[in-house]
């Protein structure tokens, strides 16, 4: 496939809105109004089409054949990304190929044949207990604002909470006296998250000592549970930002976030012997397949011991 007209991706950026810029504008609308979709899977969508609609440059989408929508793959492959990346772009493609053909501005849905990539199961990247134990105590007093810092690692890790589910976490949503907060998960799906002893102590200290000092920098209460140094909520970006800090600081070298965090919760409950399906109502996965993931993880380990000391491994 050729490059990329430069002068056709400046056109389609500054210029005139191409009839594809405009579908994927009214396909954003669509994912809102009519999906329900929350706003990071909405996001996600549109980075994947706008890298597809780099790709299109100025060919119609309604000329487009599965010949040519094979090249695309190899395209992103030559971008590098992942082949879980590359799945994830053909499945966006597939529904936004869906919306065309709803709208009528494709007649077949050229897409649906276009193959998925070949993936090998990832395994998860977990924490050791020891090792979350020493990041949960890397906040320390001369960190500002380090009890609340010290009360988010908790309850990420105590509810497998997603990055953006705990910023978005209500003051109201969080019930300190019966253990349990409620958190809203893609679709504005709503879950109830039982707290443990030392996440409901660390949520405590930070109401009693630091919340109402940064509400008090906000023009009106702030409904967030955990407020920005500004009194306003804080950013999802700023939740990876606090985990990435910490970890270091914890010794902890490998490539982690907040979802670590959700791993490693879900790992340890089911390692504790936690019901598989218990685990999928608090992690709010709308399949239990997705949970089966952690199950695979506690496989993994007994088949490193097996390799490890069984003399016919």
């Amino acid at each position: 496939m050729k490059p990329i007209n430069p002068r056709s991706r400046k056109k389609l950026e500054h210029g005139r809105p191409s009839p594809q810029q405009l579908w994927l504008e009214a396909f954003r609308t669509y994912l809102r109004a009519e999906c329900h979709l929350a706003d990071n899977s909405v996001s996600a969508y549109c980075r994947d089409l706008q890298r597809f609609l780099s790709w299109l440059d100025s060919r119609p989408i309604e000329a487009l054949t599965v010949r040519d929508l094979a090249d695309y793959p190899v395209w992103l492959r030559t971008q590098g990304l992942s082949p879980a990346s590359i799945a994830r772009n053909l499945v966006s493609v597939r529904v936004f190929y869906r919306y065309l053909q709803l709208e009528g501005v494709v007649r077949d849905n050229a897409a649906e044949l276009l193959g998925s990539q070949k993936l090998w199961e990832r395994i998860p990247e977990v924490l050791t207990p020891d090792q979350v134990e020493r990041l949960l105590a890397a906040p320390a007093p001369r960190d500002p604002w380090y009890r609340r810092d010290r009360a988010l690692l908790e309850l990420l890790y105590a509810t497998g909470c997603r990055a953006g589910e705990l910023a978005t976490l209500r003051a109201a949503d969080v019930h300190l006296d019966e253990g349990f907060c409620l958190c809203r998960g893609k679709g504005n799906k709503e879950r109830m998250v039982p707290l443990g002893d030392r996440a409901v102590a660390a949520a405590r200290e930070y109401l009693e000592h630091e919340r109402h000092l940064l509400a008090a920098r906000a023009p009106s209460p702030p409904p967030w549970f955990f407020l920005s140094y500004r009194g306003k909520r804080l950013r999802r970006e700023r939740v990876w930002e606090l985990v990435k800090r910490y970890a270091l600081r914890a010794g902890i070298r490998s490539q982690i976030s907040p979802h670590t965090l959700r791993h490693s919760f879900a790992t340890h409950m089911l390692a504790g012997g936690a019901d598989l399906r218990q685990v999928q109502e608090m992690l709010g996965h709308a399949s239990i397949a997705t949970t089966q993931i952690y199950t695979h993880v506690d496989v993994e380990k007994l088949k490193a011991i097996h390799r490890r000391f069984h003399p016919r491994a």
